[in-house]
């Protein structure tokens, strides 16, 4: 099969390569997935489950990439909960080859059943930034309705879906990020928005919940506006300051079938509308990855069309 590989860290994005893999093996309460759609964070070169497994042995050449969308192809022994042939998306292992192959095997937990109605290149753009959104606001921060939540990089991938959770939720919303992305913020339903390369995000005023994605100083001062009582939540860095009466969490997403299930049934109800920044093919992998790329929302590549004959 094909997938793109790494092998060197030291070459950071140039050393991911399209080559041919061995097909992968379904170990007990696995499935084997065809992937349609792939989603991958630039950052993940840098992460040591890329590169060992849990063990801390090398796992080279290994296949980057965690969110896919597909189909069952084949079940490991054991497996249960889906069926061959059955769409899915979910969030591959860290520590496992991932998604940005043609196939991928992932433990069945760890997918949720894809409706017809929902298209493989949207369905890649949900796992990580759904679910590291969701478990946040609702999990981490425990955000009600009537709260105040300033979400920051609003949007980015995960920043957008927050605003939209949140407001479906009932909450009020302040977005941040940069004055080409207000326009994105507002339409996503924030209430508000700074500029943080103009403003200090202390301009938002008192809130109940900080959401970061960004760390560094826009975290630290970002604190001081928590609310006795309220929450610093960050995905970028494990917060060094603590808000005044209030707690703070530094989380790593975790694979939730529920909570995709959730996801798509608000995906499908017109309450969530991940951006797509751009779709891109398998081979153009390395060049997606480069960092000083900056689009809207989610890239995702697509690696095989919906009705493509299996290989």
């Amino acid at each position: 099969m094909q997938a793109i590989t790494v092998r060197d860290r030291d070459a950071g994005v140039g050393g991911l390569t399209l080559c041919d893999m061995p097909y992968p093996h379904a170990a007990e309460n696995d499935v084997v997935v065809r992937v349609h759609a792939a989603g991958f964070t630039p950052g993940e070169l840098d992460w040591p489950s890329t590169w060992c497994d849990r063990t801390g042995r090398d796992r080279t050449p290994s296949i980057p990439g965690h969110e896919l969308s597909g189909v069952v192809v084949e079940l490991g022994y054991g497996t249960t909960g889906l069926t061959e042939g059955q769409r899915v998306f979910g969030l591959a292992d860290w520590a496992r080859n991932g998604s940005l192959a043609e196939y991928t095997a992932v433990e069945a937990r760890n997918l949720a059943p894809l409706p017809a109605d929902i298209d493989h290149t949207v369905a890649a753009a949900l796992p990580i930034s759904g679910l590291t959104a969701w478990q946040g606001l609702f999990d981490h921060a425990r955000l009600t309705t009537g709260q105040t939540v300033l979400v920051h990089g609003a949007a980015g991938g995960v920043g957008s879906i927050a605003v939209q959770l949140a407001r479906a939720a009932g909450a009020r919303v302040i977005g941040t990020g940069r004055a080409e992305d207000r326009d994105v913020v507002l339409g996503l339903g924030a209430q508000a928005f700074i500029d943080l390369d103009a403003d200090d995000p202390r301009r938002a005023g008192e809130v109940d919940v900080v959401f970061d994605v960004i760390g560094g100083d826009v975290l630290v001062r970002s604190t001081e506006l928590v609310r006795p009582g309220g929450s610093v939540v960050s995905v970028a860095m494990p917060p060094t300051v603590q808000p005044k009466d209030g707690r703070a969490v530094f989380f790593v997403v975790e694979p939730d079938r529920a909570r995709l299930a959730e996801l798509a049934r608000c995906l499908r109800a017109g309450r969530l509308n991940p951006i797509i920044g751009a779709v891109r093919p398998l081979s153009e992998t390395p060049s997606a990855f480069a960092r000083h790329r900056r689009t809207p929302g989610k890239t995702i590549i697509k690696v095989a069309d919906e009705h493509e004959p299996v290989p």
